[in-house]
């Protein structure tokens, strides 16, 4: 297996290989394109991002500062709205489904490291997926550590802290963030 391949697995990974290398500076180019493009310009904006993710729906709007990984890796679908200093790190897939909106600094990361010290100080890396439902909507400062999959119609409260999964219909909160409130969602 190649380095992304092993990456993209969610197996330990040389993050200094020669390919993730430039695919990151890749990211880091465009997203630097993104964040000083401006705002008279929506469509060029657009068009970046759309180069930059793997995949996007209709209704893409992403406030500068952004920043991410390889932006390859991250999946949005239609009327997807990222407010101001969003940070994703992408190392494995980042799906967000139709109708989600990402309120001020919230962060996404895929990225972790080995518990084991020896391990972690090789260097190595690992990552493991996100996935968020639609309709979701996620408060400001809000942070989603690695593996976390999010249901349809979930809200994050600001400033969450999500280590674990979470089903459909609900808003969660808190440090780590817990079930705070379930949602009747109107037929």
């Amino acid at each position: 297996m190649s380095e992304k391949e092993k990456m993209l697995a969610g197996k330990l990974y040389d993050p200094s290989d020669e390919e993730l290398l430039k695919l990151r500076l890749n990211a880091r180019l465009l997203t630097e394109e993104l964040n000083t493009t401006s705002v008279e310009f929506q469509q060029k904006r657009v068009e970046i991002i759309r180069h930059l993710f793997g995949t996007t729906g209709d209704n893409i709007h992403i406030e500068s500062y952004f920043n991410c990984d390889y932006g390859s890796n991250i999946h949005v679908g239609d009327n997807f709205y990222a407010n101001f200093g969003c940070v994703i790190l992408d190392v494995a897939e980042v799906k967000f489904g139709k109708n989600c909106l990402l309120a001020p600094q919230v962060g996404i990361y895929t990225a972790t490291h080995p518990l084991d010290p020896i391990e972690r100080n090789s260097g190595l890396e690992l990552a493991k997926p996100i996935t968020i439902g639609d309709n979701c909507w996620i408060g400001g400062h809000a942070v989603i550590n690695p593996g976390v999959t999010l249901g349809n119609n979930v809200v994050v409260a600001s400033g969450a802290v999500v280590t674990k999964s979470f089903g459909d219909n609900i808003v969660i909160g808190g440090n780590p963030a817990k079930v705070l409130k379930e949602i009747s969602v109107k037929p």
